[in-house]
């Protein structure tokens, strides 16, 4: 009876790994990679190439967004953003685009980055433009208000939600409390159930404060951990400088089949370098996905436009992938381990990069780095599932509690057990939301674009951009934020 039990369960396993499998393949191998590339050329060239025109003034609005009168700052917003985008997927998901694509992978990252910031810019936008107060005075928004509210679809918002949290909110979350507690096994023995007590422990810490808590952690893990990593990566520049040229235009020809790229005799194709290049690009910095358009949504920005953070999550796109993601590439080409017989796969090819280069005591430091890119990543996730449990409960925190609990046990159900087909239906589920939002982005971005102009405009002038929400009839249509006498009553 159990050997039947058992057989019953495997085939339907296989079943289900075979049909989101096949779901994968076509968003991920075909749809989606074309659609968000697409999308990325579009918003490049209708905003005129606004994320290099404008790359310094956003650098400027980053630094300007310290400062807030009330609620969530704009760098917050930044650091919780980069909290969810930085990964193990910046360390490991470079390694698999090196292994699979070749030095090429890497300029198609670079590419495809460079498009997203475009991307970035509108969806963000629109998460301001669209953004409501909760019952606590917490702004909320992101994809699922610009669908109810400047389209009209509630329905789509809510299928949006729904993917959303399934992804973000629980089964990412476990992968991350996963990633943490095997690396801390495999290196340093420590028991993964206990690991996985501490980090349910230290996750509820943050998880239960809500946004402003998560905003403020955020603020002060990030700049730790992307200069900590930095850090380690400009040492291994510094001691392989004179390689550094070689290596550079090694990325640039092999993008383009210029000179075949091998290492350890396996031979890199164009189309390879592309693919894995711009997999690892949308993947790492989200652009087009609607994920980070949640936080975004609630800022305070400073200017008081919702352009204003459009600027901040372009730089973002520009830190985690044209920053961040090289990194990690620099200090796997230049150990020049790729190249040995018996090169590691994944994030085990860096860990070797960075023994070769700086000896055994990298295991610790990768570790930490682990800890904090992983941990980072379960509150900043959890946010932006909280925004859209409130969108579900039109604003209310009716079952919050419920669902911090069910999140917590999810991060303890992760750091115990791996099941690929739980990880791989949440790569649908964000799949499907990404297909969702680009419908949406499309739909709404001749306001959006409209709203970046006005900005400009502003700017150009000489004036310290501000929204005036009576330019655009389209918003005249449902209550908002921005409307004349809610500005009015902030300012008071």
């Amino acid at each position: 009876m159990n050997n039947a039990n058992e057989s019953w369960i495997t085939a339907l396993n296989d079943v289900l790994m075979s049909i989101i499998g096949a779901i994968n393949g076509l968003l991920w191998g075909q749809v989606l990679v074309y659609l968000l590339v697409a999308v990325g050329v579009y918003f490049t060239l209708r905003l005129s190439f606004i994320q290099i025109r404008q790359f310094k003034h956003g650098i400027s609005v980053l630094k300007n967004g310290k400062d807030t009168s009330e609620g969530i700052s704009s760098y917050q917003v930044f650091c919780t953003s980069m909290a969810a985008r930085v990964g193990t997927g910046n360390m490991a998901g470079v390694a698999v685009a090196l292994t699979v694509g070749g030095p090429g992978a890497i300029f198609w990252m670079w590419v495809i980055a460079i498009f997203g910031m475009a991307t970035a810019f509108i969806e963000s936008t629109l998460a301001q433009v669209y953004k409501v107060r909760d019952s606590d005075g917490q702004y909320r928004g992101g994809p699922a208000y610009y669908m109810e509210k400047g389209l009209g679809m509630r329905w789509m918002g809510t299928l949006f939600s729904i993917f959303l949290i399934i992804a973000f909110g629980l089964v990412f979350n476990a992968v991350q409390a996963n990633t943490i507690s095997e690396a801390l096994h495999h290196s340093f023995g420590f028991d993964q159930t206990v690991m996985g007590i501490v980090i349910v422990i230290a996750s509820a810490f943050f998880i239960m404060g809500g946004l402003t808590k998560i905003a403020q952690a955020s603020s002060k893990i990030v700049p730790v951990m992307a200069v900590g990593y930095l850090a380690i990566a400009i040492i291994v520049v510094i001691m392989n400088i004179t390689e550094l040229p070689a290596a550079i235009s090694l990325i640039v020809k092999s993008a383009f089949g210029w000179q075949e790229a091998a290492a350890g005799g396996v031979a890199y194709t164009i189309a390879q370098a592309m693919q894995s290049g711009i997999a690892r690009g949308l993947f790492s910095n989200e652009a087009g996905m609607g994920s980070a358009a949640n936080i975004a949504a609630s800022a305070t920005p400073n200017p008081n436009h919702p352009a204003s953070q459009g600027f901040v999550q372009m730089i973002g796109v520009f830190a985690d992938t044209i920053v961040i993601c090289t990194a990690s590439a620099a200090m796997i080409m230049l150990s020049g381990v790729m190249n040995e017989p018996n090169a590691a796969q994944g994030i085990g090819l860096l860990q070797q990069a960075l023994s070769s280069e700086l000896g055994g005591w990298t295991t610790y430091f990768m570790a930490a780095a682990i800890i904090l890119f992983c941990f980072s990543s379960i509150i900043a996730n959890y946010s932006y599932a909280e925004t859209n449990i409130m969108f579900l409960n039109g604003n209310s925190k009716k079952g919050l509690m419920i669902f911090r609990l069910v999140v917590l046990a999810m991060v303890m159900f992760g750091s115990v057990a791996s099941l690929p087909v739980v990880w791989n239906m949440a790569d649908a589920s964000m799949g499907l939301m990404a297909l969702i939002n680009i419908v949406a982005l499309v739909l709404l971005s001749k306001l959006a674009i409209n709203v970046i102009k006005d900005y400009e405009s502003q700017l150009k002038a000489g004036k310290v951009p501000e929204f005036d929400a009576t330019k655009f009839p389209e918003l005249h249509k449902h209550d908002h934020e921005w409307t004349p006498e809610k500005q009015n009553i902030k300012r008071v």
